[in-house]
């Protein structure tokens, strides 16, 4: 099953990213592949089944909507209320949390010198920013909407986000390989990003410049995790919101919830944090990463595709990453 998939993700290994960790979920089951180099520079190391990966974005999905999520169950937050109203002090009171959650906000403003700011400094510069006229009309995928939503759920558990996704997500999902501060003894086992300008080979800190500043207090990127972590957080998924012990996570109706519009207009192609990815009849909750990572899942169905790479390691070569990705979602979706 799916060996043209298979097929092209061994011509691109080395051309497009150096190394790789995936997995196929269908007829349940998951078919885990590990391959290349989670390193090149300065000295090669192979990817293993224990590599962990900094997940960019994918942070937005697996921890900031996930505990968003817990907290409409129990109605403790209104997504129809301004972001405004739970924080004074971002100023925007048109921004709703719905808004935020599908990226519709349309959040302006460029913040002069932003990867040298302090932390105090970045965090009060972020809650400066305003909407465009265009708010609820269009999508326009910006990191602010989940920082600042990273800042409401500190506001509402009185901790920093490291705490709360631990609490909340990581240890009742049994994500012992998931990381925010990486121990000592794992860095070892994390594939390197980019080699940067004033950072070096960076391996073991966050790739994300606002997110390497604001550290505990982003909800935008930030976790490192393996690929049997993110089957764990996958499997919840697809056993309508059910936890490795067999608990409830979140509610089957919010799992099924999720694979709907929830744009204003329910017309953008956009749920609660995930990106909606139509294919003939089919829906499937996208997400990606900027470090060369995605998740792929239809709940429905029964179907995943868990995708980690170092595609940034050594240069960051995007648009040809970019073109690679496309051509392997579309190979993967024709083979299912």
């Amino acid at each position: 099953m799916y060996s043209q998939t298979k097929k092209i993700i061994d011509t691109q290994l080395n051309h497009n990213y150096p190394g790789v960790s995936y997995a196929i979920f269908d007829q349940q089951k998951w078919c885990p592949h590990f391959a290349g180099y989670q390193q090149l520079i300065p000295t090669p190391e192979l990817v293993t089944k224990h590599t962990i990966f900094d997940i960019a974005s994918l942070t937005k999905v697996v921890c900031t909507t996930t505990v968003l999520l817990q907290l409409l169950e129990t109605n403790d937050i209104d997504l129809e209320k301004s972001i405004h109203f739970y924080l004074p002090d971002i100023k925007a009171d048109s921004v709703t949390l719905r808004h935020l959650l599908t990226h519709t906000s349309m959040i302006q403003g460029f913040i002069p010198n932003r990867d040298s700011l302090s932390q105090p400094d970045l965090m009060t510069a972020l809650k400066q920013l305003t909407p465009s006229p265009l708010i609820g009309k269009q999508v326009q995928y910006s990191d602010t909407n989940f920082i600042w939503l990273g800042f409401l759920l500190e506001k509402l558990f009185q901790q920093d986000l490291f705490s709360i996704f631990q609490k909340q997500v990581l240890d009742p999902l049994e994500m012992t390989h998931s990381f925010f501060n990486l121990p000592p003894t794992s860095l070892p086992l994390v594939a390197a990003t980019e080699q940067h300008s004033n950072r070096g080979v960076i391996k073991g800190e966050v790739h994300d410049p606002k997110a390497f500043v604001l550290k505990q207090h982003c909800g935008s990127a930030g976790l490192f995790s393996s690929l049997t972590d993110l089957m764990l957080f996958t499997n919840m998924l697809l056993k309508n919101g059910q936890s490795p012990s067999g608990k409830t996570f979140l509610k089957e109706k919010t799992i099924q919830l999720l694979t709907q519009d929830h744009t204003p207009s329910r017309t953008l192609g956009r749920s609660l944090g995930w990106d909606l990815l139509r294919y003939e009849n089919r829906t499937f909750l996208y997400h990606t990463g900027y470090t060369g990572t995605f998740l792929l899942v239809d709940p429905f169905n029964q179907q995943s595709f868990i995708f980690l790479s170092n595609a940034l390691h050594p240069t960051n070569h995007r648009q040809a990453y970019l073109a690679s990705r496309k051509l392997l979602l579309e190979t993967y979706l024709h083979e299912i």
